[in-house]
């Protein structure tokens, strides 16, 4: 099954436009101590959410036993959720995952709450595996779920975006890409342009696929990392200028993150992993209700737009909310030249490995920040559908 742009448009304009994101990042586990969710704890992290969206993202259904509480809690409500599949350099986890998932939908009703099914999450970036062995598994789990009537279900695959390769496009029934200015060491006054050009540089290898971010966002706390600053004014105007300018753009996103998460590691290159969420670890809101506002939002111009400048003024201070960025470009095809990290890809520190626990080989939410960014929206009604439905599919 392939989505394309003009599928994924029409859906979406079919959705409701009720919530200011698109979908969040999600991690099941407790979150001051890491502990293993129950129906309860997923329900009320469910409730506290559901101000905002009606769906996220969970990377693993086997780890913790994710996949069952967090579905369970869904059950009689319009929640969905993009179901993740662990991959790492052994087929072990995804093996495992696999056999969990296929359990699950016989227990479960996959068509009425599952969005998307996510084969591994930057397994490619981290060198555990290649391009070809995750597309020959996306395909895996194709034919697996339409051997049980779940065809439709689209199955996809989440990389950064130098790792998205035309190989692993090919598989996939719409492109999933991570993409964090922060860990690119880029300037907020940067930061929008930056994530826009990895994603219009992806569409062209893309085709007629959607390309969806699957990962993004910007911490509130925690060191500098190059010129990159998190701050509480810096990320609710990363928000607002990335999910303002996907709307626009109809671009669909899952934001990094849902909440705090005290548990996870921090002896990455920049001690910012606890810090991605909209949510404090006790689960308050970092900032009033709407989170952003794209009301007179003027996204900025197009490489090649005729009203593109390049003499834009990039000297706002850092935490100014101020919409003005300087231009940047960047070729998603050359993933070693264009990498400003002091890593391989998008400044991520391999000790971190991606917010997964070193221990056990099984993720623990993803360590960016979960893709933010709008879908549905045309300026010339931009006040009144800013907040749109987190249902992707």
């Amino acid at each position: 099954m392939k989505l394309s742009l003009l599928t994924l448009s029409t859906l979406a304009v079919a959705a409701s436009a009720a919530y200011e994101f698109n979908a969040l990042s999600y991690n099941a586990k407790q979150l001051d101590n890491g502990d293993c969710p129950t129906v309860k704890t997923v329900r009320d992290d469910l409730k506290v959410l559901s101000k905002y969206t009606n769906e996220v993202r969970i990377y693993s259904v086997n780890d913790c036993n994710q996949g069952e509480p967090v579905l369970r809690a869904m059950e009689g409500t319009d929640w969905k959720v993009q179901l993740g599949l662990w991959v790492s350099k052994e087929d072990e986890s995804y093996e495992k995952d696999k056999k969990e998932l296929l359990r699950l939908a016989g227990v479960f009703d996959f068509k009425k709450h599952v969005s998307s099914v996510i084969v591994g999450n930057e397994a490619v970036y981290r060198e555990e595996q290649t391009s070809a062995q995750i597309a020959d598994k996306v395909r895996e789990v194709k034919a697996a779920l339409k051997k049980i009537d779940l065809g439709d279900i689209p199955v996809t695959s989440s990389e950064t975006w130098p790792s998205y390769d035309k190989t692993l496009v090919d598989a996939v029934d719409y492109v999933n890409m991570h993409a964090f200015p922060f860990w690119e060491g880029t300037n907020i006054n940067d930061a929008q342009d930056k994530v826009f050009e990895h994603i219009y540089n992806l569409q062209k290898i893309a085709g007629d696929k959607a390309v969806v971010i699957g990962e993004t966002g910007w911490p509130d706390a925690g060191g500098n990392f190059e010129d990159a600053k998190p701050s509480l004014e810096n990320e609710q105007r990363y928000m607002k200028e990335f999910i303002c300018r996907a709307n626009l753009e109809k671009i669909k996103y899952v934001w990094f993150s849902a909440f705090d998460e005290a548990w996870k590691p921090v002896s990455n290159a920049s001690d910012v992993e606890t810090h991605w969420g909209i949510m404090k670890g006790d689960k308050s809101p970092k900032f009033k209700t709407p989170m952003y506002d794209c009301k007179g939002f003027v996204p900025n111009s197009k490489p090649g737009d005729s009203n593109s400048s390049d003499d834009k003024d990039s000297s706002d201070d850092d935490n100014s909310e101020s919409d003005d960025s300087t231009d940047i470009n960047d070729d998603v095809e050359n993933k070693d030249a264009d990498s400003t990290s002091t890593d391989k890809n998008n400044g991520k520190d391999d000790d971190k490995d991606n917010g997964k626990d070193n221990d056990d080989n099984t993720n623990t939410g993803g360590a960016w920040s979960i893709a933010g960014g709008g879908y549905l929206m045309v300026s010339t009604i931009a006040a009144s559908v800013a907040l749109l439905s987190a249902s992707f599919f």
